[in-house]
């Protein structure tokens, strides 16, 4: 927003009946002066207003929307969606019974209308009970279409009220003044059938309406489920509140229990719990709203995260389901953050709030949802201007077809012309209309939700179904992000030495230097007691580092350093570290002041989903682009790992939108997937924008499409959501036009003449009632359909090609023009990656001995994750294990690891 002073919000709207009603308010809204603009979701009975908080406010919307006769909630804090739902579930209950009594009383009707209409006084006893389904339990009808005349406007309850109104009316006319007809030589009927049966197919439209435009929603009601209502506050020997924290407390009114006395306080036993933490448990039902960042919270088995934070004690396993969409539990640990709504498995743990209420990582999913259930999709505006004037056209249409049959029909043409006028005002739906595109954008978008896909808009939604380049980010987007160790090789392996190395990268600022810390860290647990204080550090810009240990002076960094330094390497060392290179793997070299003692590997790991993911998309036709900043030889490196025919080195972040424009002027209709704050402006150049949500606020800010676990596997997910949601809106806006296209002229009595039918009253109410019905229910199945990679047998679809062998890889260094097609390369014959569960690993240790086990076998590549715990294997040059010697390989090198029941990747 280009001014500091727009505000957008989202209101609920409370009155509206039909599409015609959503039109109105959204005209009243968009005309108010101050307003920039006003999208109203009729499906979901709410206003999403961007306005200049200098020009207008909440009180002045309300009134524009109350004039035109609705209401705008504009107070709402915690309890408004409670208290708007209640509303629901009152409207639908009500409309429950009005539907059911209308019904019970109809069908008497219809039985004496269409069996026993010669019985004596049929007429007066089907007028009778005719007479309380149109003036009670229809009355909402009436008084609404009064409201809206008053406004000088009409809306769907304005034809239900005209077309029923008249024939309750004109049978009572025929029923006191039959000598009226018959002196004319015409038999006076009456219509009370029609007037009572209509109102009875309307109300129960409406009813399963309603509960399937509930149903549309579910996936914001799940998640607001998702906090618990009270947490259980807990403190530490510190005083759990300091007294800032205290005097915030006080301020906000929150009333906070004093510190127990020791006698009163008790331990909180659980094997998750290390021996030395004791907590007390302060209040057990302390209030949610009441929660703030610093407060210490404890979750127990079972329960679910309240607010986001930190462990500081306990460990356990969490179910991030809600966030990720994969059921696999992650470990966490003191340190290990923790989100609201995710649920706590076995353990036990106690963590510090952190961000609370609208803060928390869920509120921003649930706004995020809204806001985008509440958004138009450009495919809409011409549903919505039809809807806007679709009203006052129907009654000129209905007024026409009267007019005519009293001319052409001068005999019966007032009867004829009367059910005519009645048949169309009633058989006409701007609510199918109205329907169409919000209920499937609404289904949509919350089942990306639910799968871990947020879509910032209708808009982006619409648009990913025309993506036909994608450009990844490598860092975190195709990589994992954080550079690992992926091999230590040592001279002679030496606990000494490697307290040395740990000592020197630890007092060194360079990422990769933490790589190694934590590797270190992992392979020798007992390091740190047994390290010696590093003397005389000194960084070595572009080359590394030096310090002494002990009374040996050691150098860590690159083959430069030592050459500079006449260090001598022994040819082991220099062949494997060549060969390290060769696969774009960073090399540190660990030295004494005379040889080389060991060399350790650093590479940034694709990630397990990948390249899988980038098949898929080659699959469906979509040219797949990966740009870095990276050397050559690594951008060929990764683009080979992963599948990727087009990769561009060098590139600089200004360069990357470059590209992007590139790609559009071309005619490419492109999506850019990033995750940092350099992608930002590729983002927004980019036609749909998609940012990793492990990745920078900013990149989620630009993004039209949030990934929130950071799987690129969900980004086929996404493009497949999206064409099937369009083709739902396509299907919906066919019918819902098709409908009135059709059905307005058969009820005007275009087929009369022909064949001599005449559409009947009750059949044209029931057509109507279940036109909007069919409409929601075709956005409904949505909801059934599967966007994930895999196939009902949990396999992929289709095999996956490596996309080496045989193949031309373009490069492209520094976005030139020219392109150099590399030499094709005979590579050896690789399976498709087979994944495994593994079970048993605990640390980033366990998954290394694992994967050292299964790379140890001939003919086989591996790779394994620690989350989710799972082994990615390829089988090459026509080799195969089966499950029991893959275990037995691993019981053998690694220890006691279970892997598990296979799946095709």
């Amino acid at each position: 927003m280009s001014n500091k002073n727009t505000i957008q919000k989202t209101f609920p709207v409370m009155g509206m009946s039909c599409a015609a009603c959503a039109a109105r308010v959204d005209k009243a809204l968009n005309h108010q002066p101050g307003v920039r603009h006003a999208a109203v979701n009729y499906a979901a009975a709410t206003a999403t207003v961007e306005y200049d908080s200098d020009c207008c406010d909440e009180a002045s919307l309300q009134q524009a929307v109350q004039a035109a006769g609705y209401d705008l909630l504009i107070h709402t804090d915690e309890h408004t969606a409670d208290e708007v739902e209640q509303a629901h579930r009152q409207k639908y209950q009500a409309l429950k019974f009005r539907a059911t009594w209308a019904i019970v009383l109809s069908l008497p009707i219809i039985v004496i209308s269409m069996v026993f209409m010669d019985m004596p006084y049929a007429g007066l006893v089907t007028g009778i009970l005719a007479t309380p389904v149109v003036f009670w339990l229809g009355r909402s009808f009436y008084i609404n279409a009064w409201k809206q005349l008053k406004h000088g406007a009409a809306n769907m309850d304005t034809l239900v009220a005209l077309s029923t109104g008249i024939a309750y009316l004109f049978s009572v006319f025929n029923l006191l003044f039959p000598d009226f007809w018959l002196s004319r030589s015409i038999e006076p009927h009456v219509y009370f059938e029609a007037s009572s049966v209509i109102i009875a197919f309307i109300l129960l439209g409406r009813l399963l309406e309603e509960r399937a435009k509930g149903n549309t929603t579910s996936a914001i009601k799940k998640l607001m489920g998702l906090q618990p209502k009270t947490v259980t506050l807990v403190g530490n020997e510190e005083p759990y509140l300091n007294e800032e924290l205290r005097m915030k407390n006080e301020e906000l009114g929150c009333a906070m229990p004093e510190r127990p006395q020791e006698d009163s306080s008790f331990f909180i036993p659980h094997s998750s719990f290390s021996k030395d933490s004791s907590f007390f448990i302060l209040n057990s039902s302390f209030k949610l709203e009441q929660v703030l960042p610093g407060h210490l919270l404890l979750v127990k088995p079972g329960e679910r995260v309240p607010v986001d934070g930190t462990v500081v004690s306990g460990e356990s396993y969490v179910d991030e389901s809600m966030l990720s969409g994969e059921p696999v539990p992650v470990s966490k640990k003191a340190g290990a953050h923790v989100y609201a709504g995710t649920i706590n498995q076995k353990g036990s743990f106690v963590f510090r709030a952190e961000q609370v209420g609208k803060n928390t990582l869920l509120a921003k999913i649930i706004h995020m949802v809204q806001d985008a259930q509440g958004s138009k999709a450009p495919v809409q505006k011409l549903a919505d201007r039809i809807a806007g004037i679709f009203v006052p056209v129907i009654m000129g249409i209905a007024l026409l077809a009267f007019a005519a049959w009293m001319v052409f029909d001068p005999a019966g043409g007032f009867t004829h012309g009367l059910l005519a006028l009645v048949t169309v005002l009633i058989i006409a739906c701007p609510c199918a209309l109205g329907l169409a595109t919000p209920t499937a954008i609404m289904v949509g978008i919350g089942k990306g939700a639910e799968r871990g896909i947020l879509i910032k808009d209708a808009e982006s939604l619409e648009r990913a179904r025309r993506v036909n380049a994608v450009v990844l980010d490598k860092t975190g987007t195709v990589t994992e992000g954080h550079p690992q160790v992926t091999s230590l090789r040592w001279k002679n392996e030496d606990e000494r030495l490697a307290a040395a190395f740990y000592e020197l990268e630890k007092h060194s600022e360079h990422p990769l230097a933490e790589a190694i810390v934590r590797y270190l860290e992992n392979i020798f647990p007992q390091l740190e007691k047994n390290i010696s204080p590093v003397r005389q550090f000194e960084s070595l810009t572009g080359r590394g580092i030096r310090g002494t240990v002990g009374t040996t002076l050691y150098y860590a960094g690159n083959r430069r350093l030592l050459t500079e330094q006449g260090i001598s390497v022994s040819p082991q060392l220099k062949e494997e570290a060549e060969r390290l290179t060769a696969e774009a793997q960073t090399v540190i070299w660990l030295a004494d002041e005379h040889e080389a003692l060991a060399i350790a590997a650093i590479a940034d790991r694709i990630k397990p989903t990948s390249r899988p993911a980038i098949a898929a998309l080659q699959r469906q036709g979509i040219e797949v682009h990966l740009l870095t900043g990276d050397n050559e030889s690594t951008a060929r490196a990764i683009a080979a790992q992963a599948g990727i025919r087009h990769y561009h080195a060098g590139v600089l972040p200004q360069e990357k939108a470059s590209f992007i424009a590139r790609l559009q002027h071309e005619g490419k209709t492109v999506a850019m997937v990033g995750d940092g704050i350099n992608d930002s402006a590729a983002l927004a150049q980019a036609d749909l924008s998609i940012a990793m949500g492990t990745g920078s606020d900013i990149a989620m800010d630009v993004a039209g499409i949030t990934l929130l676990t950071g799987d690129l596997g969900k980004l086929p997910e996404a493009l497949r959501l999206s064409h099937l949601t369009v083709r739902t809106i396509r299907q919906n806006l066919f019918w819902a036009f098709f409908y009135n296209l059709i059905g307005v002229p058969i009820a005007a009595g275009v087929l009369y003449p022909v064949c001599g039918f005449l559409l009947n009253p009750m059949i044209a109410g029931a057509a109507m009632a279940f036109s909007s019905v069919s409409v929601v229910t075709n956005s409904l199945r949505l909801k059934n359909k599967k966007i994930g990679m895999k196939n009902d047998s949990g396999k992929y679809p289709d095999s996956i090609e490596t996309g080496l062998s045989n193949e031309i890889v373009e490069t492209e260094s520094k976005i030139t023009e020219t392109k150099n097609e590399e030499t094709p390369k005979k590579e050896p014959a690789v399976s498709t990656p087979v994944v495994y569960k593994v079970e048993g690993m605990m640390c980033n240790h366990c998954r290394m001995h694992v994967e050292k086990a299964l790379n140890s076998l001939e003919g086989v590549r591996a790779t394994v994750t620690l989350d989710p715990p799972a082994a990615t294997i390829e089988f090459t040059d026509g080799k195969s294990y089966t499950l029991e010697e893959l275990q037995a390989q691993i019981t053998k090198e690694a220890g006691d690891y279970q892997i598990l029941a296979a799946e095709q990747a």
